[in-house]
């Protein structure tokens, strides 16, 4: 009797929306970087493809802004497609943003002068999780706002 009460209030799960809106975070994010770096590097921000980063600093923090702001987006749409639980879905995003940076990281670390300075990929990993964070953050701040209507 009481199984079937339950089963009646609580939402279906809905994995399909969760995962759906998790991809559809990380590909906006992922498009709007590879986008961007195309950009720079066709308006010599950025060096040609394939080319020694050194000396490219200044470049390299307009790529952690931009990055990071990114991040702020992808996680925030996320949030806002999820079916559920926002802020599990933005900070899900943000658990496979930290790991891959931190792949990158660790792939370029001994690579030389060749992937830049350190602090370029040490950046990426600390802003992954907050970045995700901000982003869902948004979305609850939406979804608590009073409506204007």
């Amino acid at each position: 009797m009481s199984e079937g009460l339950l089963r009646d209030t609580l939402p279906p799960r809905r994995i399909g929306r969760s995962i759906g809106a998790v991809l559809a975070g990380m590909f906006t994010g992922i498009v709007l970087t590879l986008g961007t770096d195309l950009v720079l590097h066709a308006a010599r921000v950025f060096p040609p493809w394939g080319a020694s980063m050194a000396g490219y600093d200044g470049a390299l923090l307009v790529a952690t802004i931009y990055r990071t702001i990114y991040g702020v987006a992808g996680s925030y749409i996320a949030a806002r497609l999820a079916p559920h639980r926002p802020m599990l879905h933005a900070m899900v995003l943000g658990i496979l943003g930290f790991a891959v940076c931190i792949l990158g990281a660790v792939a370029t670390w001994n690579g030389g002068p060749a992937f830049g300075p350190h602090w370029y990929p040490v950046a990426l990993v600390v802003l992954a999780l907050p970045t995700a964070w901000v982003g869902g953050k948004l979305r609850l701040a939406q979804l608590i706002a009073p409506s204007a209507s």
